[in-house]
């Protein structure tokens, strides 16, 4: 039942799930439907109950507007003019359950890829365009027709390309009978069928026989239920089994596997028609018609062969696809006339050959095994395999499919099916009909009184016991064409033969260059994008179809089928163990986005069919597996190294997600202990980029031993922040990888920037791997700040200890800070391209308007101060003349560098004044450990007696040597209590003079209300409360200068301010004065919990 109470719902005869009606956004609901019809429209949206198909009411004169819009049920291509919600020429709203609203109802559009050539991707509203507030007039940028037909990016070549050549018609797609059934069948029935089936139940027997076909039915059956459960798992593009491994494996498993599969394919395409031109020099020897000899026959036919099938080829899919059809009849009537053939009474001559019908005791004879030469089981399976490899022959044209998602496992699987029955029936007949050894001769009959010794033949009235001296011509073992000579009428055997080869080697023919062009459209491997070009309205790979063309001549050059075919077995087996291990690995990964259509798979069995599928290449030839997975590995390792930028949601994405979800899990479970406390720090960079050098000094002692956090908080208006910071996480993250930073980006959106970070310090990290220390630099310019912001500073500081934190606070001497820097930098590019394009003007325009035209050029380019870009001594910074943001801070840019660089041989100068749990001492242990400060020794200083400086170091000494930690040297400071030097006293209180509030000079009244107004400022009482430990800051800096002005770092306790007594301007005036005129320093205060133990 409807919904809406819209007319037109109850007019419409056939109710659907939901109805848009146009209506007239009119304040006069009496005009509402014979308004104007450029006023304002909404449309009105109703719901009913039976068919999942959106229908729309329409005014006439909007019909073929709406008419181009849906088709079938789908969304249909559009020129861009017409969007559920946002249209070019007027203002819709959506009507849903009677209300007003923009929301759309689900379309398929909305889930499109941008470029996909069966719809149009649609973009329906953002999260923020139903949650803001309403604005009735939506106002509809110019843009909109380039966010409605490319709503995720810019539509690529490959995109643009298909859908031109949609546009030019005639674009040929396959169903699941004429593109995977009758393609598989023909592949699979190939060159084995006729020539070597018989021989291959000659060697193994009946018995082996049938277990050899039905391993090889059994590899290729679990490889194609595994390959219908992928087919089924989303859209599938052209690229078979690489684009099946690559989309479920990732592109380092698909960029090794495409290039061997596309390279099997290609010498496929040798082995067919190397079979093919076999039997065409057996009719040549039987008219004794050989051009050369038997070899180079084979060369010849097998290259003119070759070069006939690429003309067709390169004809276009249409014309190979006719020539497939035309194969498989000519196929199917050979098949047919061998099983006629096997109940015509046979002639004396054919029983000469070995052929007597059916008999029993061949039967019983043929049944076990005859293994001669060097075959064996495995050897003869190994020649036969390669007639089950055509399963994929479907799949691998997966582009030229109108439904790869229900053609490649319908088509695939029945082909399976049919062509097991045929082999099996072939292989059977044949060896219940025919001898394994005749010679051909009508005279050789048994003599009567003559001993048969079980044999067949002889009991049959034929003595061929010469063949046990001598190799004869005819019978299983010996003669290639037996089925021509069972068969009812033997030259349709004969173009069953050409048919059959000459299919597979056609589907393979095919199958190489679209394999290839898939592979290199994705552009793994960058030398080979050449070949990704198509050409016609079927993209066809002209370039594949060449290279495959070389590839297949030169294997046909080798003109032995026998050496081809085991060479290909472990190409193909390597593709169909990959394909397995894909199904398999998706399964186990458990993504949400793994949800097959085809039901009928197992990730055990898949699995089962991988290892199976290892196992057969070793078992056929342990060389040849050994190089084959020596080439997949050589291609898997160069890709991880070229890291492609592509992005195909693989299941080892996921399994890395399961993986790490279940270590974090499993490391709960681990209680804490001292020796394996790790700095894990929250890093107050901003945006990472902006405080490159605060960022490089955490990652010192944090990459490959810790967890590091680059946090950044915004403050203002709640929607442009969380707009701002959600455009720029990805960004910034990337920039962590880019620069190989082992660190993670966190931003919070919050009403100040303590709250932000208060946000961070309780919410960040996960189980176990939580931060415990935060890294700040020192805030340069709090004299100049306002007290809200020194207040948030310190907050900051206090919530850390509150928080349980150790805190780090870093300066060096230029700042921080390069966000200036960045901003220039991004100014000078943007006026070096402006002044390029006006360059380019002037160029263009120089021969059009004369002297005049280029002078006024100029003119212009006067009034824009634009200047060329002057190149400063010493580094690649531009400046321009009409900059007025002051000269470039050199200095500012080469700091934010210093910690890159490798620290030439110095000390790193460690104060530890209080004991704060060792992380004083951890944090420039670890830093020696790291190559670029390897060559920096610790020193340590500390306080002590002047009576006891000897007993101090000794004990000091034998404390780090408990620690196991190594020094340079350690020195006592006994004077750190001493006043500091009235110059430094002076400029301490020079420096807190305008902030301090002298009440102690007022009438309380006017104190009180002092304190009332400023309560942020220093008070007489706390100066003189807290007057020694100033003392002490100021002496500490005195110290510094004369122990540590030479050291590449000082690493020094951070003081503590209790809450309540030491105000915030005091305390940044004690960091000031501490960390002034010296090298970088860290000022670093532990949680007072244990980080160093000298237990085993």
């Amino acid at each position: 039942m409807s919904m809406n109470n819209s007319p037109n719902v109850f007019l419409d005869p056939s109710p659907n799930r939901f109805q848009v009606n146009v209506i007239n956004e009119n304040h006069d609901n009496t005009v509402q439907s014979q308004g104007d019809p450029d006023s304002q429209r909404y449309e009105e949206t109703s719901f009913a109950d039976d068919v999942n198909r959106l229908r729309i009411g329409y005014k006439p004169e909007n019909r073929e507007l709406y008419d181009n819009f849906f088709q079938n049920g789908d969304a249909a291509k559009t020129d861009g003019s017409f969007h559920p919600y946002d249209t070019h020429s007027n203002t819709y709203y959506l009507k849903t359950f009677g209300h007003n609203t923009i929301d759309a109802v689900p379309q398929i559009g909305y889930y499109r890829n941008t470029g996909s050539i069966s719809g149009i991707k649609m973009n329906r509203p953002s999260l923020m365009d139903i949650h803001e507030q309403l604005v009735k007039n939506i106002a509809v940028s110019s843009g909109s027709a380039d966010k409605f037909t490319k709503a995720d990016g810019n539509v690529g070549e490959e995109a643009e390309s298909n859908k031109e050549e949609e546009t030019k018609g005639g674009f040929v797609k396959f169903g699941w009978v004429k593109g995977v059934l009758v393609r598989c069948m023909l592949n699979i029935w190939g060159v084995m069928l006729f020539i070597r089936l018989s021989w291959i139940v000659g060697q193994a027997g009946i018995g082996l026989g049938v277990i050899i076909i039905l391993l090889a039915t059994m590899v290729t059956s679990i490889t194609g239920l595994s390959t219908s459960a992928i087919a089924t798992n989303g859209f599938v593009r052209g690229g078979g089994a690489y684009y099946l491994i690559s989309r479920s494996l990732g592109p380092e498993f698909g960029g090794s596997i495409g290039l061997i599969f596309a390279f099997a394919n290609a010498v496929a395409v040798a082995m067919y028609v190397v079979g093919f031109a076999e039997t065409v020099v057996d009719l040549l020897k039987s008219s004794n018609a050989i051009m050369v000899d038997a070899t180079n026959d084979i060369r010849i036919i097998g290259a003119i062969t070759v070069v006939i099938l690429l003309g067709i080829s390169v004809a276009g899919m249409e014309w190979e696809a006719k020539a497939q059809v035309i194969l498989l009849i000519i196929l199917l009537a050979a098949i047919i006339n061998f099983f006629i053939g096997t109940v015509i009474p046979c002639s004396n001559d054919k029983k000469a050959r070995g052929f007597f019908n059916y008999q029993a005791s061949i039967f019983a004879e043929n049944f076990g095994p005859d293994f001669r030469g060097e075959e064996g089981f495995f050897s003869v399976f190994a020649i036969f395999f390669p007639a089950a490899t055509g399963i994929l022959a479907g799949a691998n044209i997966s582009g030229d499919l109108e439904d790869p998602q229900d053609a490649i496992p319908k088509g695939t699987m029945l082909s399976i099916l049919l062509t097991t029955v045929a082999y099996l029936g072939v292989a059977i007949c044949a060896a219940a009909c025919v001898v394994r050894d005749a010679t051909g001769n009508v005279n050789d009959t048994v003599v009567s009184g003559m001993n048969c010794n079980g044999s067949s033949a002889c009991a049959l009235g034929y003595d061929f016991s010469s063949c046990k001296t001598q190799t004869c011509d005819y019978g299983l073992m010996n003669n290639f064409q037996v089925m021509t000579m069972v068969s009812g009428f033997g030259p349709l055997i004969t173009a069953g033969i050409f048919s059959a080869t000459l299919s597979s080697a056609l589907a393979s023919l095919v199958s190489a260059p679209k394999v290839f062009q898939a592979l290199c459209k994705d552009n793994i491997y960058r030398a080979l994008h050449f070949f990704a070009k198509g050409y016609g309205k079927n993209n066809e790979p002209i370039r594949g179809y060449v290279l495959t063309f070389v590839i297949a001549m030169a294997f046909i050059l080798i003109a032995e089928l026998n050496t081809i075919a085991p060479i290909i077995s472990n190409f193909f087996l390597a593709s169909y163990a990959l394909i397995n291990f894909s199904c398999f690995h998706a399964s186990y990964a458990k993504s949400p986005g793994w949800r097959p259509a085809f039901r009928y798979y197992n990730l055990w069995v898949s699995l089962f069919g991988a290892v199976l599928c290892c196992g057969v290449m070793f078992v056929i030839d342990w060389r040849a597996a050994l190089i084959t997975y020596a080439i997949e590995l050589f291609l898997y390792i160069y890709v991880t190294y070229k890291k492609p930028d592509v992005n195909w949601g693989s299941s080892s994405q996921a399994l890395y997600y399961v993986n790490a979800i279940d270590s974090a899990l499993e490391l709960t479970t681990v209680d804490d202990h001292v020796k394996n406390f790790r700095p894990q720090c929250i890093v107050l960079t901003g945006g990472p980029m902006s405080r490159p050098a605060l960022l490089d000094l955490a990652h010192s002692f944090t990459k490959n031993n810790g967890l590091c956090i680059c946090c950044e908080v915004y403050t203002g208006p709640r929607k442009l922040c969380v707009t701002e910071m959600n455009s720029g996480m990805a960004t910034k993250q990337a920039w962590l990888t880019k620069n190989k930073r082992k660190a993670f980006y966190a931003a919070v959106a919050a009403d100040s920037f303590r709250d932000g970070v208060k946000s961070l310090l309780q919410a960040s990290g996960l189980g176990r791997m939580r931060p415990n220390t935060l890294v700040l630099g020192f805030k340069k310019d709090w004299r100049d700040a306002s007290a809200t912001q020194v207040e948030n500073y310190m907050g900051v500081i206090h919530d850390a200890f509150d928080f349980d934190f150790g805190v780090i606070v870093a300066r060096i001497s230029q700042g921080f800070d390069i966000s200036q820097v960045l901003l220039v930098q991004e100014e000078l590019k943007k006026l070096e391209q402006e002044r390029q394009a006006l360059e380019a003007s002037i160029k263009d325009s120089e021969f059009e308007e004369g002297n005049g035209g280029i002078h006024g050029f100029f003119r212009r380019a006067t009034k824009l101060n634009i200047t060329k870009t002057i190149p400063k001594k010493g580094n690649s910074i531009k400046t321009i003349s009409s900059m007025h943001e002051g000269e470039f801070n050199q200095r500012l840019l080469e700091a934010s560098t210093q910690f890159k660089k490798k620290q030439g041989k110095g000390t790193i100068d460690v104060w530890w004044l209080f004991d704060d749990g060792g992380l004083i001492l951890l944090i420039p242990y670890i830093l020696t450990l790291r190559k670029k400060w390897k060559d920096c020794k610790l020193r340590i200083f500390t306080g002590g007696k002047v009576t006891r400086l000897e007993e101090e170091k000794l004990m000091m000494a034998s404390l780090l040597s408990k620690f196991r930690i190594k020094f340079a040297d350690i020195n006592i400071i006994g004077d750190i209590n001493m006043k500091p030097n009235k110059e430094s006293w002076k400029f301490f209180e020079e420096m807190i003079e305008p902030f301090r509030l002298h009440e102690s000079c007022k009438d309380l009244t006017t104190a009180e209300k002092l304190k009332r107004e400023a309560p942020w400022k220093i008070t007489d009482a706390e100066l003189e409360a807290v007057k020694e430990k100033s003392y002490r800051q100021v002496r500490l800096n005195q110290l510094l200068q004369e122990h540590s002005r030479a050291a590449n770092l000082i690493v020094l306790t951070l003081p503590v301010a209790r809450k309540g007594i030491v105000s915030d301007y005091l305390y940044m005036a004690w960091l000031e004065i501490l960390s002034k005129n010296l090298p970088p320093i860290l000022l670093i205060r532990g949680n007072h919990k244990n980080v160093l133990t000298f237990y085993s």
